[in-house]
């Protein structure tokens, strides 16, 4: 489909006026910014939530948790409807849907309305956000493309800080119902403007089309790794029950491959792998999302239950992490557009261990400048060096037909690697307390716990560092989409993306 709009009279095939291409830009962003923020909003806010709604903690975790689960699972299905159903057309159903469960969830009045409305607010994430970022990369072209690369990587980055920041405001001021009421009118003002921004070209393909046993099979996959995965700490990893989620998992996902491979209409064409680096930022990606989510749990947890910070507090917090990743990833986006990606996708997850190791050290009685802002820093350099250049290694050179698939997978590797991240820190700080537990030192153990799970996870972002100078052979240059379509590009001012 041709993802950009033409005004009057302009010649097809020629670029976007820069003014425009900004605001489709603008737009894809949003929807981006929407998908991640509600990741982490609802965090700080979920103190207020139990008592509100009366949620049990075991039951509490699946408002954060089941989230995740339908945004991991339907991702892939979200890529290739964009793909074969029309990008524009899979978008705006996507938002439709994300912005009717937010309003849901807003006005939930029992803690099985909330899950519930959180669930559907995932599977709404999960068609949104490829189709978003498959329209981004058929919009733009060339330097154009890393920049509009650069901001969207940027506000990826920043979407999970903002997240917590707003959460803090919102539950401190309006109460929590709000950090699911703000979606709404941003949402609304996206599905409005997107109708004059991006054309929508009639699809040949109907449902039917699709690969619904591929879907499913994968989908099913994925739900099992995750659900297993978010109740592994609590249950037991040697739980006869978490080994079987993990089998069928497993069982499901090799007989996804099989029909992949003879599939005519495959939801994950196998043949996409084999572009240089694809598979590898892919890992890289599971693997460096892994390590973010301690940043925003772990120490969340720290600077409210051990320093007594506030709601309100521990969202601003976070606030130099979030202008940190804005400020650096435009410029790591000019860096992929001359040296091609490699060198920020070995250097940004290694500056990201970093910041991690400086937080493995966090003290029983710490201070924000010297034990807490350092470490941040170094965090947002390398989130922002490491998140763009892992979409443009991802989606570099996919052919247009294959856009919404690449920007599925490469969106589902961060989401799995988030849920593995959480379950496997969570496990490791919870093992590392109760070693440490004694009368009178349950402070200590606690905060022992966190600086194990921020060690382990600084493990996690040097190994995607590693895997990407083992495979610095096999990458190349961002070079334009494949010409198998022929639609005209938009432009952004190179003053704007920077």
């Amino acid at each position: 489909m041709v993802a950009t709009t033409r005004t009057a009279g302009q010649p097809d095939g020629s670029p976007l006026p820069a003014r425009r291409g900004l605001l489709v830009l603008l737009l894809l962003c949003g929807a981006q910014f929407l998908a991640v923020l509600d990741a982490t909003i609802v965090n700080v806010a979920l103190p207020s939530v139990q008592r509100t709604l009366h949620f049990t903690p075991q039951n509490l975790q699946w408002v954060a948790s089941g989230y995740a689960l339908t945004f991991a699972g339907f991702l892939l299905l979200g890529g290739r409807a964009a793909d074969r159903l029309g990008r524009r057309r899979v978008f705006m159903a996507g938002v439709l849907l994300f912005i009717a469960a937010s309003l849901a969830s807003g006005l939930a009045t029992s803690s099985g309305v909330l899950i519930a409305a959180r669930l559907v607010q995932g599977f709404g994430g999960a068609i949104m956000s490829p189709a978003a970022l498959s329209l981004l990369t058929t919009s733009f072209q060339g330097k154009d493309r890393a920049r509009a690369l650069g901001i969207y990587g940027s506000i990826g980055g920043a979407g999970g800080a903002a997240g917590v920041l707003f959460g803090g405001l919102l539950t401190s001021g309006p109460g929590w119902r709000w950090v699911f009421f703000v979606n709404v009118p941003l949402g609304i003002a996206i599905v409005a403007a997107t109708p004059r921004l991006i054309s929508g070209a009639r699809q040949a393909a109907r449902l039917r089309d699709l690969d619904l046993p591929g879907a499913f099979l994968i989908t099913g996959s994925l739900l099992l790794l995750v659900y297993g995965l978010t109740r592994a700490p609590d249950a037991g990893w040697s739980n006869a029950r978490t080994i079987a989620e993990f089998a069928g998992a497993a069982a499901l996902l090799a007989v996804f491959i099989a029909n992949e491979a003879r599939s005519g209409t495959a939801l994950l064409p196998l043949r996409t792998f084999r572009l240089p680096g694809i598979a590898s930022a892919n890992v890289a990606a599971l693997l460096q999302f892994s390590a973010v989510i301690p940043v925003f749990f772990f120490l969340t947890l720290y600077l409210q239950q051990v320093l007594g910070y506030s709601a309100l507090r521990s969202g601003l917090a976070f606030l130099p992490l979030a202008a940190g990743v804005v400020a650096i990833a435009p410029a790591a986006a000019r860096l992929v557009s001359r040296f091609g990606p490699a060198p920020t996708l070995i250097a940004g997850p290694l500056v990201f261990a970093g910041g991690l190791v400086y937080l493995s050290r966090l003290p029983v009685h710490g201070a924000y400048l010297t034990d807490i802002l350092p470490g941040l820093a170094m965090i947002a350099v390398g989130a922002g060096l490491g998140f763009v250049s892992i979409i443009n290694a991802a989606t570099g050179g996919v052919p247009r037909s294959n856009a919404g698939v690449a920007a599925g997978l490469v969106n589902t590797m961060q989401r799995v690697g988030s849920a593995v991240g959480l379950a496997v820190l969570t496990a490791v700080a919870t093992a590392r307390t109760r070693a440490l537990a004694a009368p009178g030192h349950q402070v200590i153990a606690v905060v022992g716990g966190y600086d194990r799970a921020f060690a382990i996870a600084a493990g996690f972002a040097a190994a995607a560092s590693l895997l990407s100078l083992t495979s610095t052979r096999t990458r190349r240059r961002i070079r334009p989409a494949s010409p198998d379509d022929h639609a005209p590009a938009a432009r952004i001012p190179a003053a704007d993306a920077a």
